[in-house]
């Protein structure tokens, strides 16, 4: 098993299958009576967020309570990081105190991999900048095979903000080394030649949405990142909903054991119409649910759980 999860990269198809199929064992104790597992007693685990998180800071939390886990829980507001503290200072002090993994969300791409050069403890990376966020990419790989059956030879319609999305670029090679095809749908300003050029060889990109969906098993709505936005890409939320937005007509033009999904939080009525979202076909509230499981695997995993 890995060290480190810093990127979807880091994962071969063995290694993510393991981590897929220990989190099946994980679901399966959500009903149990008593949820908690002895197994990383003793340990400790640090959520370090450089930026504001509800899901994936609260999902890491559960998920190493519940395999009974010390939690450190560090933000950077209020913190001597507002003071100036740099990212190396922080990371000795984590050290000093013995942290066995730090989870880390930070506005920099690159952060983790800093990191684990600071730290002897596991680094898993909870999404660095526009560049990775790999359990989300796990998480929707879960969902997936467990509404479908399987992921070798699904068809994966990513769509929308690629641009600066760390979850879409996870999705892809995590997706692509498991089987799966995907395509990138989107405006050309948030599709830049660069990234597509890039991954040329495991996607293939497509700028009209209504022509993709009808061979897509599974459709992934990408949060438009307003507020990284420094320029118009697209000339009004309106436009862009009315050529890219998930609406109920568009729904229908899926294959009907398709499933729609999203990684949150929503613009609902831009990316995605509120029927949608809450329709039997969307898995978002599932994804919610499966990411304590998998994050659970990767902590267990890395931690060498027994």
């Amino acid at each position: 098993m890995i060290k480190h999860l810093r990127s979807a990269a880091d994962l071969d198809a063995a290694t993510a299958t393991l981590i897929l199929d220990t989190a099946g064992e994980m679901a399966a104790l959500s009903g149990r009576e008593v949820k908690k597992l002895p197994a990383l007693r003793g340990r400790t685990v640090v959520n370090l967020f450089y930026e504001d998180s509800t899901r994936t800071r609260i999902s890491f939390e559960a998920a190493a309570k519940r395999l009974s886990a010390d939690v450190i829980n560090f933000s950077a507001k209020g913190s001597s990081v507002s003071k100036g503290e740099s990212l190396k200072d922080t990371a000795l002090t984590l050290q000093a105190m013995g942290a066995d993994a730090v989870v880390i969300r930070h506005g920099a791409s690159g952060a983790p991999h800093r990191l684990a050069e600071w730290v002897d403890g596991s680094v898993v990376n909870a999404g660095d900048g526009t560049h990775e966020h790999p359990t989300q990419a796990l998480l929707d790989a879960y969902t997936m095979r467990s509404r479908l059956g399987r992921l070798d030879g699904l068809r994966v319609a990513i769509v929308g903000d690629v641009l600066h999305s760390r979850v879409a670029r996870s999705n892809v090679l995590l997706l692509t080394t498991l089987g799966a095809h995907v395509t990138l749908v989107g405006p050309p300003t948030l599709i830049p030649v660069d990234i597509a050029a890039a991954l040329a060889e495991k996607t293939q990109v497509s700028y009209d949405l209504d022509t993709v969906l009808p061979d897509s098993d599974v459709v992934m709505m990408l949060r438009v990142q307003t507020e990284r936005m420094q320029d118009s890409y697209f000339p009004s939320a309106r436009e862009y909903s009315r050529r890219y937005g998930l609406d109920v007509a568009r729904m229908g033009k899926l294959p009907e054991h398709a499933i729609v999904m999203h990684p949150g939080p929503m613009n609902r009525g831009m990316e995605i119409a509120p029927e949608v979202a809450d329709s039997p076909r969307s898995t978002i509230v599932e994804q919610v649910a499966n990411g304590v499981s998998v994050r659970m695997a990767v902590l267990y995993l890395l931690l060498g759980g027994k």
